[in-house]
């Protein structure tokens, strides 16, 4: 048990020595967990950031592969694509004088997931790993009326899932609100995560105040991407960075948002955190997803599973 005062996610993570950050749903998530390792980096601690991408891997060269379905991406890495978030990024922590190697996953299923998750912890020895979700769909049990894009999140749960020896494995959820456009109830969000708090797998919430060393730097590492990806920019960090910022309602920062009403607020910048085996235990198509080999089958098993299901209806929060 922690004292108030202390962040109990951070309190976890005190005597983890090697640690992966990495993003659970693709695009510019590992973005949405860079407040995370920033600070941890600035505690001392050796860190690793990886992301499930969606970018073009297939064509870089064999040097820049780690192992099977894990490319090593540096800020060199595949010059020619305009649209590579994990080598943008690994560009702007080479500005800065930080590690910048950001390790990418391709889009596959639980299994190879799995073992490129293997082989990465143990090529770095890692004994902790926090997992981060630009939004709230890694949150859907999967009964709900909208999930959002929960498959490439809960793919990645999964994969970590069954990695019992590695001592912690959490979960950060950043950007409440941000998932509405795709259909998610976000009173059905904080019903879960009361659901989670009952089972003892919340770790409570934090905030990215921009008057902190971490949180400044990632206004301007998010105003970088969204510089040197004009045609592409991301919506989810956009938003999140926007909040930090102090902006409220539907703010305009892309042309990508055009014909639709985002509820910009200050709640896009807490930070919710999870045990990982906790939330993976309360999401009711895991195992349905287990033996999965593309994503594909993991769209494809999730439709399954709710074709007959009583979904549980969407709510408005009370105002």
């Amino acid at each position: 048990m922690t004292a108030l005062h202390t962040n109990p996610l951070f309190a976890r993570l005190v005597g983890a020595e090697r640690i992966l950050v990495a993003g659970a749903g693709g695009g510019f998530d590992i973005y949405s967990g860079l407040p995370v390792a920033l600070s941890l980096l600035h505690q001392g601690k050796e860190v690793h950031l990886a992301n499930l991408s969606f970018s073009t891997l297939a064509g870089l060269p064999a040097e820049d592969w780690a192992a099977p379905d894990l490319a090593a991406v540096t800020p060199d890495s595949a010059p020619h694509l305009s649209y590579f978030p994990e080598r943008t990024l690994a560009r702007w922590l080479r500005l800065h004088g930080y590690p910048s190697t950001v390790y990418a996953f391709p889009q596959v299923g639980v299994q190879p997931l799995r073992a490129a998750y293997r082989a990465l912890i143990d090529l770095h020895r890692i004994d902790a790993v926090v997992l981060v979700d630009g939004g709230t769909d890694i949150l859907m049990r999967g009964d709900e009326a909208g999930l959002g894009t929960p498959e490439e999140d809960l793919t990645s749960v999964a994969a970590l899932a069954a990695l019992d020896d590695v001592p912690e494995r959490l979960v950060v959820s950043v950007g409440f609100g941000v998932d509405a456009y795709h259909g998610v109830s976000h009173a059905l969000v904080l019903e879960n995560i009361a659901a989670l708090e009952r089972d003892g797998a919340y770790l409570g919430a934090f905030s990215i105040p921009r008057a902190t060393r971490e949180g400044a730097l990632f206004l301007e590492a998010v105003a970088h991407a969204q510089e040197h990806t004009p045609d592409r920019p991301s919506i989810v960090a956009g938003s999140i960075a926007a909040a930090v910022r102090g902006a409220f309602g539907d703010v305009r920062f892309t042309e990508r948002t055009r014909g639709s009403e985002l509820f910009v607020n200050p709640l896009m910048s807490l930070c919710f955190a999870f045990e990982l085996r906790g939330l993976a235990d309360r999401c009711l198509y895991l195992d349905l997803i287990e033996d999965t080999h593309l994503m594909r089958q993991v769209h494809s098993r999730i439709a399954e599973f709710r074709e007959d299901l009583v979904t549980r209806p969407s709510r408005a929060i009370p105002h």
